[in-house]
């Protein structure tokens, strides 16, 4: 219930946000009967209003004829990286409506930063902050469209006892309204793994080898459901398949929240306002956790980035030892 005293104006502008954000009874009747048994809140189902907007964008581009793959993703944001049971909870959707298909994956979210004047930093269960600043390392709602993927080189680990090569293919994204800036920002998908390097040794063979001959080596590192640099992360078995529906045949991705359903849950628990049974939405153990989300606007954030870069003190090329 909103409280006595809060103004008007407030009243109004929360509901104009949240009749903007919401999907409407008619835009989602024509779900198929399959699919709902899949919409819910509940761990592996996706919520209706990330469900509605996903099914909307997909809709319109292959309408359009700028997507022709046969499935779509989505992403929930809210959601917990894990549960209460100690499980790694689902945020990733992977929806084949012509083949009556659903799947439920984890993935990560940006982890923000902390820095003098602006802490925008995310824990490792819930997002609280999002961003579509240029090194914000945030999560930025909205809709993208798969692009080209891109496999580089990243060093050499210990795999069955050799020193064997990590390539990471990384799945681009073009992005439109707050997304827009996704190839500025380096925002796309690709595994939660990355190479820890520690030393560096001869290898001369290695198509990758520097001037001297050397290649470096590291530990894997996997962060499956963690947090990441605000990119879209999946497991090392899951990432195989997302990459492999949409090599050379893009589709959509639709990520929630956006700025408007951020300012507009803000509002609502500024105001005293139970978001239950009401029409906005947000993980419920999250809300709890988070208390309420913000988002930092480009042209508020990006300043701060700006002004702390400038402060770093330069520093030479990071040299790795010899490995004994």
């Amino acid at each position: 219930m909103i409280a006595n005293n809060i103004p008007a104006s407030i009243i109004l502008g929360l509901f104009i946000a949240v009749s903007a954000v919401m999907p409407t009874r008619a835009q989602s009747s024509d779900v198929p009967l399959w699919l709902k048994k899949h919409v819910g809140t509940a761990d592996g189902q996706i919520a209706p209003v990330v469900l509605q907007r996903a099914r909307a964008l997909y809709q319109k581009k292959t309408s359009a004829g700028k997507v022709k793959n046969p499935c779509y993703f989505a992403k929930d944001a809210t959601r917990p990286s894990t549960l209460s049971n100690g499980q790694v909870g689902r945020r990733f959707y992977i929806i084949c409506e012509s083949q009556r298909s659903f799947r439920a994956i984890s993935s990560g979210y940006g982890n923000g930063r902390k820095l003098k004047g602006a802490n925008f930093s995310n824990g490792r269960q819930c997002a609280r902050n999002f961003s579509n600043a240029e090194g914000s390392k945030l999560t930025t709602g909205g809709s993208y469209v798969t692009a080209e993927t891109r496999t580089s080189f990243k060093g050499y680990y210990r795999k069955s006892g050799k020193r064997v090569p990590f390539y990471r293919t990384f799945l681009l994204y073009d992005g439109e309204g707050d997304t827009r800036n996704a190839r500025e920002r380096a925002i796309g998908g690709h595994p939660a793994v990355f190479l820890k390097w520690q030393c560096r040794f001869k290898n001369p063979q290695s198509s990758h080898a520097d001037k001297e001959g050397y290649v470096p080596y590291g530990k894997l590192v996997d962060y499956t459901s963690g947090r990441s640099n605000g990119c879209t992360t999946w497991s090392q078995s899951a990432s195989k398949e997302v990459l492999a529906l949409v090599e050379g045949n893009p589709t959509t991705l639709y990520i929630y929240p956006e700025s408007g359903d951020i300012n507009a849950i803000a509002a609502a628990v500024k105001a005293g306002r139970s978001l239950k049974g009401s029409d906005v939405y947000w993980n419920a153990a999250c809300l709890k956790a988070i208390g309420q989300p913000k988002f930092w606007p480009k042209r508020t954030l990006q300043p701060v980035i700006n002004k702390w870069r400038r402060s770093l003190p330069k520093q030479s090329p990071r040299v790795l030892p010899i490995c004994k």
